[in-house]
């Protein structure tokens, strides 16, 4: 992996990520001036967590025209995007509009809690061309971007205040994303966000009482059953999960217990890439078409400890529940917290099965 770090003229720093010596120029940026991001957070008493505000993200970039890309590598130096003109596979620079900003301050008086919303928030360029998605991209390519998800995870623990990283991938404006070009985002929280930490609760509960990860377990589970499995390789595994809560929810993960991006071996990101890659392309062939989803990738909290009763794993929730009608988070999902499922995850997970991914045939692959 090369890598080159810059800084934008508004102080923003950029890193590129490449499989061979990149060539770029000095890093672009839209805005001339600092954002002077100030986000914090409010004390919710009744559901006793954080709540993060940021009311300049009103005003972020929503769905440009092609020709207004801010993702794209600058073209004309008199119009800068956040990306320079060159040879690299994989950017990653700090967000202009983040939730959460080391350097946050001084939050407001009010009648809850209140702090500052002390994190940070970076955005992750999968690819330059504006076309392609995290699927279509080779193995190699996916490899470095575990390994570039590795490195950014190492970096922002090292940042005073951290407690955990979680990167993630918003795809499709059915999710909510703002910009089509192929990209994900990275946060750094000051604490172990809520959904990590319950999980981490049920984990070290089971490592407890059988001395091994539950998720490396579940993983042999499915791959005995083979009944909901989208992939099994020699070191990594892909599954719709018995308890799925979405009607094509899928989980990706190494077959070995592996707490983090940084633990991975060579061999384990290799095959953890197909896998990934092979439930991208089962939901783009589901119906002909790109399938939106969130991916969640779940990994250690950053506090130097050992961690054996986790593992670094992704979790899909696209949001469709048939080929034109989206699954609605609606009165027992939002109100009561009970998900209620109409599909049943060894349906859904019979329908991804009959894709087929021809990986001897793909020249892009080999």
């Amino acid at each position: 992996m090369y890598c080159k770090q810059l800084v934008k003229p508004d102080g923003r720093q950029l890193t590129l990520y490449s499989r061979r010596p990149i060539v770029a120029g000095l890093a672009p940026s839209p805005f001339p001036q600092p954002q002077g991001a100030n986000p914090h957070l409010r004390w919710h008493p009744l559901r006793g967590e954080w709540v993060a505000y940021a009311a300049y993200r009103q005003g972020r970039t929503f769905l440009p025209p092609p020709q207004y890309n801010p993702l794209a590598p600058t073209r004309d130096p008199a119009h800068p995007t956040e990306l320079p003109a060159g040879d690299y596979d994989i950017a990653v620079f700090d967000n202009r509009f983040p939730t959460l900003a080391l350097d946050a301050h001084d939050p407001p008086d009010l009648t809850v809690a209140t702090a500052p919303a002390a994190g940070h928030c970076e955005v992750v360029v999968f690819a330059q061309d504006a076309g392609a998605s995290l699927g279509t991209l080779p193995v190699s390519h996916i490899v470095l971007l575990l390994q570039a998800w590795a490195a950014r995870t190492q970096e922002l623990a090292s940042r005073p205040g951290i407690a955990y990283v979680l990167p993630f991938e918003n795809r499709g404006a059915e999710v909510g994303v703002t910009l089509h070009h192929p990209h994900g985002q990275i946060y750094a929280y000051p604490f172990v966000p809520p959904v990590p930490a319950r999980m981490l609760e049920q984990e070290r509960a089971y490592f407890a009482g059988h001395g091994q990860a539950l998720l490396v377990d579940m993983a042999r589970q499915e791959a005995d059953a083979g009944t909901r499995l989208l992939y099994l390789g020699p070191e990594a595994i892909a599954f719709v999960p018995a308890c799925a809560r979405y009607p094509y929810e899928a989980w990706v993960m190494p077959r070995r217990q592996t707490d983090s991006f940084a633990a991975l071996s060579a061999e384990q990101r290799e095959d953890l890439a197909r896998a990934l890659k092979t439930v991208l392309l089962k939901y783009d062939g589901l119906w002909q078409r790109e399938m939106p989803y969130l991916m969640a990738w779940y990994q250690a909290p950053t506090d130097g400890r050992a961690h054996p009763e986790t593992q670094l794993h992704a979790q899909f929730y696209p949001p469709y529940r048939t080929r034109e009608r989206l699954k609605y988070l609606a009165g027992t999902e939002l109100a009561a917290g009970m998900y209620a499922m109409d599909a049943l995850p060894e349906e859904s997970a019979r329908q991804l099965q009959q894709v087929r991914v021809a990986w001897e045939m793909s020249e892009e692959i080999a």
